[in-house]
């Protein structure tokens, strides 16, 4: 994949994982950055942080819980240790550290 294929696919993906928080309406702040930056702020002041790395073409994940890699496979983000898809993953993580039950799911952003 091309550095601007890679570019393009993580930036809507973090537009979906920012829309997929949004819809959630549970009290979490979310913003990203024109850097490729994705933070999700919780009432407690924790934060989960989702950053593309071009030069590794892979989304990273960053929670109280530790740090993750995503790599895409062709149809989805995949973590590379333990093959978890990314929206199933942030779901866990967003329900872990804001301790609710929290699903996120990837819909199609505007």
């Amino acid at each position: 994949m091309t550095e601007s294929e890679f570019s393009r696919l993580a930036d809507d993906t973090l537009r979906r994982i920012e829309h997929a928080v949004e819809s959630v309406d549970a009290g979490f702040d979310c913003a990203l950055t024109a850097g490729g930056v994705l933070e999700i702020e919780f009432e407690d002041g924790s934060v989960i942080v989702v950053n593309k790395q071009t030069a590794a073409q892979e989304l990273w994940v960053a929670a109280k819980s530790g740090g993750f890699h995503y790599r895409w496979d062709g149809t989805g983000w995949r973590d590379t240790r333990g093959g978890e898809e990314l929206f199933a993953a942030l779901s866990r993580l967003v329900s872990s550290q804001s301790g609710l039950a929290v699903v996120l799911a990837p819909a199609a952003t505007d």
